[in-house]
């Protein structure tokens, strides 16, 4: 004795489903999401990762969903990028202004010796994938 089932699978209706606001994907790409911002915001040097400078949304587009996630920080292209020496001198004031191993130091002219690459945005998508 045999039996058979036959079903026929309509692939409009299953990406219907698929795709359906809050739906089992979107859930899944806003998981995701939150997990490379939380990396980020853990990998991001200093006040970078603090507060609301980093940010995941999730987008939908023709493709199906997307997660993004963004920092907002004016130096964030400077930290992910790097860079050369540069020189740096006051805008408004006669000197700069920093501390040093806790004293204070003042100078007219520093010789910045640049900075390495740290693409924490990158490394944050791999550690959380």
């Amino acid at each position: 004795m045999s039996m058979q089932v036959t079903f026929n699978v309509q692939p409009s209706r299953v990406r219907r489903i698929l795709l359906q606001p809050l739906g089992l994907v979107e859930r899944d790409v806003r998981r995701r999401v939150r997990r490379v911002e939380t990396a980020a915001r853990r990998m991001a040097p200093g006040s970078m990762g603090q507060g609301q400078r980093i940010k995941g949304r999730v987008e939908r587009g023709p493709e199906g969903y997307r997660g993004v996630v963004t920092s907002t920080h004016p130096a964030s292209i400077y930290v992910i990028k790097g860079t050369r020496p540069h020189v740096i001198r006051p805008r408004r004031a006669k000197a700069l202004r920093f501390r040093v191993g806790g004293r204070t130091v003042f100078a007219r002219v520093v010789n910045h010796p640049g900075t390495k690459p740290n693409d924490f945005l990158s490394k944050a998508l791999r550690e959380a994938v």
